[in-house]
């Protein structure tokens, strides 16, 4: 044993010396083996703990179980997890064969290291407060462009690798506009980016990108699908909600650069804020964005329990990057999380109001809030002023009228008594009410013989049709007026631990709000903890997640791949960051700066490894096949509303108009086919709301636009803070024959030929709007022989170059010689599916 024992201990020796790790991690090398292998049976759930034995505890590790303790720290040889780990004994090994679990060599060897060296303990690296470290040595000290670059190369130096050159001038700004405001650039702006030798050309281009009011379009994107935003109910039919200056707001919030912790307070409790503003409330439509239902028969305390638990999700994800979900129906079996952490999370939300079950069809989900523009705002107090002095005037009329409307129909029931059955100004329909008892006439049929009555009494008819006018169009006015879902406290519900999630179960401990009980805790309240006390919980400086999350992400953005890589879990189930370091000075930094997101996104982009070539290297695939060192850029795939932008952006047809109602992009016919309760046919917009970036497309989110599904944007049924990223045929051919990128391409073609020229500057103009580039001489042969064959098969069958160029709303100019104009929109089409067009290098 003890020969094994050493055999072990210099193996891991040699393993150190070659990889150039220090001593052993705990968070780093053994808490990943431990969460992965251990913690189902031996961690946070008690419920299913085995042995008695808690292995995420220091003190659960360490305890004397009969005589023997897992580990016994500084002594493997007596520490019963390295007897079992090694064991081959079925009855004894760990982890046991029925888990399917088996630890490596290099892992055991790693765990025997950890107790030979005291197996020293740490909280998880999340939950341990981020802190500075000194900025790293590096041997090439030209090389850095700020403190950040200094982290990636002294890893780089010590892996034995060397950053790649900066890219060429084209794709820097390529890769810039695509990132910061998620369009390409215009030839004129790379054509005098290219021109601009200074040496702040680079940075005043930041500048200018991070100024646009489309980089709050692009960075809500990202925020959007953390937060589960649709524009749809969700669930059963999926109606159609008032929400969309909630997007808005997300915008303008970018766009403004609003302080992170201030964007994140309006958001959990807006209106709780004193003298909330109408900006606030409409920030706390994020608490109204969980799925609900109008389904006949649906319970609203199961729903209501639904939407609890739904928000505990999305405020742990959104925020925390923690699987808080998990603990609803038992306690965590990785994190420390319990079951009654869950509700009382859950708790805090109890005061929004809201129904289980709501209905009308319609998608109506009270509270909502009126938001009327200025000139609707001025109308709106016109006609609400005008109709008030008619009301004053209609009230003095009203005792005249009532007595006056008596005696006509006492006269007139007398003269239908005679035998007449209507006098020539008494219609049927009023002659039949007037055969009700006034004292047994409903309120309806009370009022009709009134209206009918003072408009045809010369006397009464002007101040009663004025009336009845004024009410009429402020009706009309209101009907206009967009609403919106907004967050209003009410008396709080009670909230109760559910036993396995079970709403039915009344048995459970009743909670009050408090954030997880691992962590610090709320100021001492005298008073029940609201929604407030949450969101600046989640945002003060002690807090340990929150900067590193947002900053993390911001990373994934810029780089492809987050310091973290699982986005929405830092937990133990989660990955060690690459640059544990690098991410401590980011959420450090952007703590400092006032939570300042434009400052943090500035450092990423004009940093040197952010500016490196995408290029890659052979003895990168080898080393790094990923990326995560960061040698050089990473490639990505524009996003799903990014990839429709870009064309349309490309073809001129790009309308860049900034906030407002969800739109609705050509779609194929029969796609709604199934969306019943109601049935509804699809209509595409048919004004410049066809030409809208993609942010603003109608988010059905159980028919999701099939061009975004098919470039893999989510649902927003649940948060997303990283979309799948797949490679399909449906992707190829959405951009071949979807009518948005046909007529993209036509507009594409007509823009080329309107310039003229030769074959040969066409598809130069057409590369350059696409690419800003040339086309090298392979493409341009290729794409003249594409050019070519269409043209000779539109000529032969001038139809089909019709139907071609009638896709779409813009005409096609009817001055245009249709066969050629067709065979170029095919050379346009082509560009438009090329990889380099789709692909942020």
């Amino acid at each position: 044993m003890k020969f094994q024992f050493c055999k072990m201990l210099l193996c891991w020796s040699l393993s150190v010396a070659m990889t150039g790790r220090a001593a052993v991690d705990f968070n780093r090398d053994i808490r990943p083996i431990l969460s992965d292998n251990c913690f189902a049976c031996h961690g946070p759930d008690k419920g299913k703990r085995k042995a008695k034995l808690r292995l995420d505890l220091q003190a659960g590790a360490t305890t004397d179980l009969g005589g023997r303790a897992a580990v016994v720290p500084g002594k493997p040889d007596q520490s019963e997890m390295i007897r079992r780990i090694h064991s081959t004994d079925p009855e004894e090994m760990m982890p046991p064969p029925d888990s399917l679990a088996k630890l490596s060599e290099t892992q055991k060897q790693r765990l025997t290291a950890w107790i030979r060296e005291g197996a020293p303990w740490a909280d998880h690296w999340v939950f341990i407060p981020p802190r500075q470290s000194p900025f790293p040595k590096t041997k090439n000290r030209k090389w850095a462009q700020n403190q950040m670059d200094n982290f990636i190369l002294s890893r780089l130096e010590s892996e034995k690798l060397k950053p790649s050159p900066e890219a060429d001038r084209r794709t820097l700004l390529r890769r810039l506009s695509f990132d910061l405001i998620g369009l390409p650039p215009t030839a004129e702006e790379v054509d005098k980016f290219l021109a601009d030798k200074s040496p702040d050309a680079y940075g005043r281009s930041v500048e200018r990108l991070l100024s646009s009011p489309h980089y709050g379009e692009r960075m809500a994107v990202m925020w959007l699908d953390l937060v589960r935003y649709g524009d749809t109910v969700g669930i059963h039919g999926d109606q159609t909600q008032n929400i969309w200056p909630y997007r808005d707001y997300v915008i303008n919030a970018f766009n403004q650069n609003k302080r992170f912790d201030q964007f994140s307070i309006e958001q959990l409790a807006g209106d709780l804020l004193p003298n909330a503003t109408t900006e606030q409330k409409i920030a706390s439509g994020f608490n109204r964005l969980n799925l609900t239902t109008e389904e006949g028969g649906a319970q609203d305390k199961e729903y209501l329990a639904k939407y609890a638990s739904d928000r505990v999700r999305a405020v742990s994800t959104v925020w925390m990057a923690a699987t808080l979900g998990c603990a609803e129906c038992h306690d965590h079996k990785f994190d420390p999380y319990g079951t009654k952490d869950f509700y009382r999370m859950a708790a805090f939300f109890a005061d929004i109001q809201e129904v289980g079950a709501y209905k009308g069809g319609n998608g109506s989900r009270p509270p909502e809030m009126p938001l009327p523009s200025p000139q609707q705002e001025a109308r709106l107090k016109e006609l609400e002023s005008a109709l008030a002095v008619a009301i004053h005037d209609l009230d003095v009329l009203k005792p005249k009228i009532t007595e006056a409307q008596n005696d006509w129909e006492a006269s007139l029931i007398a003269a239908l008594d005679t035998g007449a059955t209507k006098t020539p100004k008494v219609t049927e329909k009023i002659a039949k009410l007037l055969n009700v008892k006034p004292a047994d006439r409903n309120k309806t049929q009370q009022q009709e013989l009134t209206d009918w009555f003072a408009r045809s009494r010369p006397e009464f008819a002007g101040t009663w049709s004025r009336h009845a006018t004024l009410k009429t169009k402020l009706d009309q006015l209101k009907e206009e007026i967009p609403l919106t879902m907004i967050s209003v406290s009410v008396e709080p519900r009670i909230t109760r631990v559910l036993n396995r999630g079970d709403w039915m179960d009344t048995t459970g401990e009743v909670v009050e709000p408090g954030v997880p009980q691992y962590f610090n805790q709320l100021e001492h309240l005298n008073r029940r903890a609201t929604r407030l006390d949450l969101a600046r919980w989640i945002v003060a400086t002690n807090n340990t997640m929150t900067a590193r999350v947002f900053v993390n992400r911001l990373w994934k953005m810029y780089f492809g791949t987050g310091l973290s890589k699982v986005l929405d879990d830092l937990g133990s189930r989660g990955e060690w960051p690459i640059h544990p370091e690098l991410l401590d000075f980011l959420a450090l930094e952007f703590q400092n700066s006032g939570w300042d997101i434009k400052h943090v996104v500035r450092l990423i982009v004009t940093s040197a490894t952010y500016r490196q070539s995408s290029l890659m290297r052979p003895e990168l695939k080898e080393r790094d096949p990923f990326n995560r060192l960061l040698a050089r850029q990473s490639r990505f795939r524009l996003l799903a509303e990014m990839v429709r932008d870009n064309a349309l952006r490309v073809s001129g047809l790009l309308v860049a108009d900034v906030g407002g109602p969800s739109v609705k992009p050509y779609q194929p016919d029969g796609y709604w086919d199934y969306l019943n309760f109601p049935k509804r046919t699809y209509v595409a917009d048919t004004g410049s709301g066809q030409y809208r970036r993609g942010v603003y497309t109608h988010w059905q989110r159980l028919f999701l636009h099939p061009m975004l599904k098919a470039f893999d944007a989510p649902s927003r049924e649940e948060c997303t803070a990283e979309r799948p990223v797949s490679n399909t045929p449906l992707a190829a051919l959405a951009l071949l024959n979807d009518p948005t990128f046909v007529e993209a391409a036509r507009s594409l073609a007509e823009r080329a030929l309107k310039q003229g020229g030769s074959e040969s500057s066409r598809l130069d103009a057409i590369f350059r709007r696409a690419l800003n580039r040339v086309p090298s001489s392979d493409e341009r042969e290729q794409l003249r022989r594409l050019f070519v064959a269409d043209l000779k098969d539109f000529e032969a069958n001038p139809e089909r170059a019709e139907k071609l160029l009638r896709t779409g709303l813009k005409p096609a100019d009817a001055k245009a010689n249709f066969p050629e104009l067709a065979a170029w929109t095919s050379v346009c089409r082509a560009v438009l599916n090329l990889h380099e067009t789709i692909v942020r290098f």
